[in-house]
């Protein structure tokens, strides 16, 4: 996920699923008479770009994914660790090859066919075996996949690694999906109705306007509180606002700080400023050449010169105090600094500071000039101008407004721009076309940083991948992406992880503009039961699981279910653990791993 980005916590940050064990199946609200049913509005100004769980890359849709399926192994709301999801437990051999998940029975899904074992395998070796590239990241080190009873989950690993027990992996029903051959799964549009094993279920999707998603009363981790879910979406801000003033919506979410601000102080209006994994940055088609005849990306860009001079021509300060208005603090690498155990910062001879002269002198070295005087430097040798196609996205005017800085500043190096607004989906096809020059957009990573490091393997390129969208490729950072997926001492993973870091840095496929916050609004007039994650200043929808969807009911409603039951209310991760320590969410996974071989619920109780 992307926020109003592409979302992998999805962002993505709910791409978790409900957190088995927390809350007792049947123990929610009871479903009330239907003029009594309960709703919650949600609205935001981006929409899903596709029900297909292998195809979509935006937030809203991974929103959508985190209540409509669900993951073989969960997130806990306490520590990140692995918990019961789909597989109520599991154990793994001395050598840390095998590892077998016992499946949780009596599951069905959406359409009441029964859930099994062989669903997960065949999910998993559907991805293998046509190198999905939304998962297959995830997945990369399983050798083999094995449902050998309805019950029963067997994965042999190449090689010794944890990395089954973090996989954002939405398992999907094979009786629906095995129908569908390697293309037609590519555009399969997976609606009406898709089918998961998820909390909710999508009913109804009027694209551009809304979604709305019914409860599944008979969830195996417990009913919602809530029996509809309705997903709004509006063309701008300022409409966002005005219909959380006029009760039209519950919640608005994903606020420019302008309209955020505006709503402080506001009667029956709470506002949350979120820390979040998140940042934004301006991207380079870095790598598009001989391998992609259809691409027509600048040949400058490929030069990393080019690129460091571009990334001291910006002001990011700047950037945050006119753009953001100071709600949030100016970038560097792409694991953000949430994810504190992992995030590595730029050393003051390392930093690429804001400086024009500096930028100017790069150019000027590698033989880059204004050899006609129009103020637009030329290709060493006279060749073509450094103009650049600049795409920004229509539904976040701050990429739009940010644009105006960066498009006077880079004219101070001789370098010009052609700013052109588009729709998310229209990027997305353009960038994996590789059919432009710079684009500004964001992420919304996992809380684990492989996800975020494998958008810049070689692997992850179109067509064969789906993330890359720089098309860098450096094989020295692919040998490190490997290596850290199978080290399971944390010290030397992170050191592998930060080196990393330092090389996309350096060679600058993105300059990463800022890490922003994510700025909520809602009714506490009427709604009460979210779940913040972390704790003190977390998100209040978006968390390692749907637990704020689950648990949220109406203000005076009995608390019952899933909404406050003594685990619900006073948990979330501790700030000390998100903001000091996610690597003790691996250190727990590798203690398991060489002392103790079981994993099930009584293990966690």
């Amino acid at each position: 996920m992307r926020r109003t980005k592409r979302g992998r916590l999805a962002a993505a940050v709910t791409a978790a699923a409900l957190l088995a064990g927390l809350f007792v199946p049947g123990a929610g609200a009871q479903t009330p008479a239907e003029e009594e049913r309960i709703v919650f509005t949600l609205g935001d100004d981006n929409d899903i770009d596709s029900m297909n769980p292998w195809v979509g890359v935006e937030a809203p849709a991974y929103l959508m994914y985190a209540l409509n399926y669900d993951l073989l192994v969960n997130f806990s709301l306490e520590d990140l660790s692995p918990a019961p999801g789909l597989a109520e437990s599991w154990e793994v051999s001395d050598d840390g090859l095998t590892w077998t998940f016992d499946i949780r029975e009596g599951v069905t899904w959406h359409d009441g066919e029964p859930f099994t074992a062989h669903d997960v395998a065949y999910t998993f070796n559907r991805i293998l075996e046509e190198r999905q590239g939304c998962c297959i990241d995830y997945i990369r080190q399983a050798e083999t996949v094995e449902a050998t009873d309805d019950t029963t989950l067997v994965i042999q690993a190449r090689r010794p690694t944890v990395q089954f027990l973090t996989a954002y992996v939405y398992i999907l029903p094979e009786h629906i999906w095995s129908e569908l051959d390697e293309e037609e799964v590519k555009t399969f549009e997976n609606y009406p109705n898709p089918v998961g094993t998820g909390a909710f279920q999508v009913v109804e999707w009027e694209e551009g306007q809304f979604f709305r998603m019914e409860a599944n009363p008979d969830y195996w981790g417990g009913a919602p509180n809530v029996d509809e879910v309705i997903y709004r979406i509006y063309q701008n801000e300022d409409a966002l606002a005005q219909a959380l003033l006029a009760g039209e919506i519950d919640f608005a979410d994903t606020l420019g700080a302008g309209v955020f601000d505006s709503l402080v102080g506001q009667e029956n209006i709470a506002t949350n400023e979120a820390s979040i994994p998140s940042f934004e940055e301006i991207g380079f088609n870095a790598g598009a050449d001989e391998n992609y005849p259809n691409s027509d990306g600048h040949p400058a860009l490929k030069d990393v010169t080019v690129r460091r001079a571009i990334a001291h021509a910006i002001d990011k300060q700047t950037i945050v105090d006119r753009i953001l208005l100071g709600h949030g603090t100016i970038g560097s690498t792409i694991v953000p600094p949430v994810t504190d155990f992992y995030h590595y910062e730029p050393t003051p001879e390392e930093t690429i500071p804001f400086d024009i002269a500096e930028a100017n002198r790069l150019l000027d070295e590698a033989g880059y000039e204004d050899t006609d005087g129009d103020g637009v430097r030329e290709m060493p040798g006279g060749g073509e101008p450094l103009h650049f196609r600049y795409f920004v996205r229509n539904e976040e005017n701050s990429t739009v407004t940010t644009s105006e800085f960066v498009t006077d500043w880079l004219s101070q190096i001789g370098i010009s721009t052609d700013v052109r607004g588009m729709s998310d989906t229209r990027l997305t096809n353009v960038i994996y076309d590789g059919n432009y020059d710079m684009f500004h957009w964001g992420w919304f990573p996992d809380a684990d940083p492989d996800f975020i490091l494998s958008v810049m393997t070689c692997g992850q390129r179109p067509p064969d991948g789906v993330w890359s969208d720089s098309f860098y490729c450096n094989d020295e950072y692919d040998a490190m992406y490997e290596e850290q997926q199978t080290t399971l001492d944390l010290e030397q993973r992170a050191e592998i992880v930060k080196e990393m870091q330092r090389i996309v840095y350096e060679d600058a496929p993105y300059v990463v503009l800022f890490y922003d916050r994510n700025l909520q609004a809602y009714r506490e007039d009427r709604w009460t039961g979210f779940i913040q994650q972390p704790a003190e200043n977390g998100d209040l929808l978006a968390a390692y699981g749907p637990y704020s969807y689950i648990s949220i009911r109406p203000k005076g409603a009995e608390e019952g279910g899933t909404g406050e039951t003594g685990t619900t209310s006073s948990t979330g991760v501790p700030t000390a653990v998100w903001l000091g320590g996610i690597g003790l969410v691996l250190a727990a996974i590798v203690v398991w791993l060489l002392l103790r071989r079981r994993a099930g619920v009584e293990e966690r109780e």
